[in-house]
């Protein structure tokens, strides 16, 4: 065929379209439906509610289905633009004030691992944001090639944890020998004297590559150890780290109230609190208020709730541009610097797999809400230190999430989002208000001596807490869907890195691990038998919601047809499962026949206002799952457990 054969006039083109395919000038998306408003939604939602039972309905009936996220921050089931408020004054733009948007404008879309690896986000490439890797092994030349890896294979900054139980101080410069300082920031961590190793390391040299921090946080300290720390010295550190291409000497270590058991709220309120205290500091100790910020860097925990990850890095980024405002620093000065490091309180030990799952919501969340430097932890964090393949995965997640997913080539994706800029401002207007009390009882350094920072935490985490205890919050592969058979992978113990005296470490399934542990270190699997009714299709719902209940206690649930199967089952303890229409005519008398056959504690699944006569405790959607299980545990003299 010839080139004019396959050549058609625009008129020809047009005739041949066919009509269904044909474009509209004028495109109304939904144009065809009529308009729905908010109150027609309303009164649909409210007959839903009251088929299912809810009669006293809140007004608006939205409040019904709202979910609390943090203290005062609920998260709604519906958002419209009136949620969302004046957003080009809340927000701005990329690059500008309140960098709500971010901290670096638009640049080559395509980005380079050079210019993330030489200037990460401080030289502004939107391509990827810096992926940095923590180290903490004692080993150095373990160390050596665990970085060498790193770097080889999409890593452009590191993390050292520098000190007794990680890289020996007097060996820092065998850990770095093969590293080319010019390309890969370094950041350590260990005080005062994992600075002064990396300064003296590092002085006279003029070609290090902007990034690198010397992650002296004594505020952080004080709050994980209880003792106080002495800030007098910074400025003279600060005035030193300077003269190396940009290096910060400070960094605000939010995790460090994140992992006590904070709220997004908690962590941003301290963390402004921290960098308040810092630029007091600084600026008392003759550094320029521009300066001073420039010193400072925030690190924040990021975790698999990734919307309000999202929302509370861009309400960060906003409280701290009017943190310098009030301060006088010029705008250039006030954009945050921030790294997100994924969650240590999401973190499991029981199917650790899972975590691999937790990490790349967690890393997807970091990347969407701006962050410039993000760390994420192995699956393995919580059994020790990491190998290679678990710290592979780790680099590797966020390879995919930037070159293949292309995660960073569009600057805040979540902007104009009515959801996330509605979350961002409430988290952003409770978090200002919780610095603001800090401040009124004398700034971070007296709320952390008074107890306010540690009751405020304290009761933060008793809410979650709760919510954890009924399942509200599920922990897949612990608290739901847990794996008795699991073998987990052996790891080498990792040091405790972190002081202790203030604000506890918590995990969100530790509780349950308890249990799990302690079931696990009886000889042969304790079990709760359950003793079902009638057909399968009529039991198997309650059976499988109790069996996945005591698993999560590491208990082991066989079943059967009745109270026949008790005996064999080696147990103590059963469960009842079938319909409501079964329990009204079986329950009761299965009841004594479990007794009889030597069961000393029997639950149903079902709820209590079932009234089954004889039933020692009901299981069943919401119910303390916790509470539950330590019950059994007593009753089957695990591992001393109270009930």
């Amino acid at each position: 065929m010839s080139s004019t054969d396959q050549t058609s006039s625009p008129e020809k083109a047009d005739a041949e379209v066919p009509a269904e395919h044909a474009v509209p000038e004028d495109l109304r998306l939904a144009g065809e439906f009529p308009a729905v408003t908010r109150d027609e939604w309303r009164e649909l939602v409210a007959g839903v509610l009251r088929k299912a039972g809810r009669e006293n309905l809140p007004d608006p009936v939205e409040d019904a289905l709202r979910v609390a996220v943090a203290p005062g921050v609920t998260v709604a089931p519906l958002y419209t633009a009136e949620d969302a408020g004046d957003l080009p004054r809340a927000v701005g733009v990329p690059g500008l004030p309140p960098f709500v948007r971010g901290a670096r404008p638009g640049g080559d879309p395509a980005g380079s691992a050079e210019v993330t690896a030489a200037g990460g986000a401080e030289g502004g490439a939107p391509g990827g944001w810096d992926v940095r890797q923590r180290h903490a092994h004692p080993d150095v030349e373990v160390t050596r090639e665990a970085i060498a890896a790193d770097l080889e294979n999409g890593v452009t900054s590191l993390w050292l944890v520098v000190g007794e139980g990680a890289v020996p101080v007097d060996r820092l410069g065998d850990v770095l020998s093969d590293v080319l300082l010019d390309l890969a920031p370094v950041t350590v961590e260990g005080g005062e004297a994992a600075a002064t190793a990396f300064l003296d390391l590092v002085e006279g040299r003029t070609d290090l590559a902007p990034g690198s921090s010397l992650g002296l946080d004594p505020l952080g300290v004080h709050a994980a150890s209880g003792r106080s720390q002495d800030l007098s010295g910074l400025a003279d550190v600060a005035r030193r780290a300077a003269g190396h291409a940009g290096m910060r000497a400070v960094v605000v270590d939010a995790t460090v109230f994140h992992d006590a058991g904070a709220s997004a709220v908690e962590e941003l309120g301290c963390s402004l609190a921290a960098g308040v205290a810092y630029l007091r500091a600084l600026t008392d100790g003759g550094l320029p208020v521009d300066k001073a910020f420039g010193q400072l860097e925030f690190r924040y925990a990021a975790t698999a709730d990734q919307f309000t990850t999202i929302a509370a890095l861009r309400a960060a980024r906003r409280l701290w541009d009017r943190v310098g405002e009030v301060s006088g620093a010029s705008p250039e000065a006030r954009a945050q610097r921030q790294l997100a490091v994924t969650s240590s309180v999401m973190t499991t030990k029981r199917d650790p797999w899972v975590n691999m799952l937790r990490t790349t919501v967690a890393c997807f969340a970091a990347g969407v809400g701006g962050a410039d430097v993000v760390t994420v932890q192995p699956f393995d964090a919580a059994l020790g230190l990491p190998d290679s393949f678990s710290r592979r995965i780790a680099r590797n997640t966020q390879n995919l999430l930037v070159e293949e997913g292309h995660l960073a080539r569009v600057l805040d994706p979540a902007g104009g989002s009515w959801y996330v800029e509605s979350l961002t401002d409430a988290l952003a207007e409770a978090a200002w208000e919780w610095f603001t009390e800090i401040e009124k009882n004398g700034g971070l350094v007296a709320a952390l001596d008074s107890g306010l920072v540690r009751e405020r935490i304290g009761a933060a985490w008793d809410e979650r807490a709760a919510r954890l205890a009924t399942r509200a919050d599920a922990i897949t592969g612990v608290s739901e869907f847990p794996n008795l058979a699991e073998k987990l992978p052996e790891r080498q113990p990792a040091a405790d890195l972190h002081p202790s005296g203030g604000l506890p470490r918590v995990r969100a399934a530790q509780e349950f691990e308890a249990l799990r542990d302690a079931a696990d270190a009886v000889g042969e699997r304790p079990a709760v038998y359950l003793a079902t009714i009638g057909p399968i299709a009529r039991h198997t719902a309650r059976a499988a919601f109790a069996g996945n209940l005591f698993q999560a206690g590491g208990l082991a649930t066989p079943s059967g047809d009745g109270a026949a199967g008790l005996a064999d089952a080696g147990t103590t303890v059963a469960c009842i499962c079938g319909t409501d229409k079964d329990y009204a005519a079986e329950a009761a008398g299965l009841v004594r026949e479990l007794k009889d056959a030597g069961a000393t504690q029997v639950w149903l699944a079902g709820k209590p206002d079932l009234a089954v006569d004889g039933v020692d405790g009901y299981v069943f959607t919401g119910c303390d799952a916790l509470a539950a299980l330590r019950t059994v545990h007593a009753e089957l003299g695990i591992g001393g457990v109270q009930a």
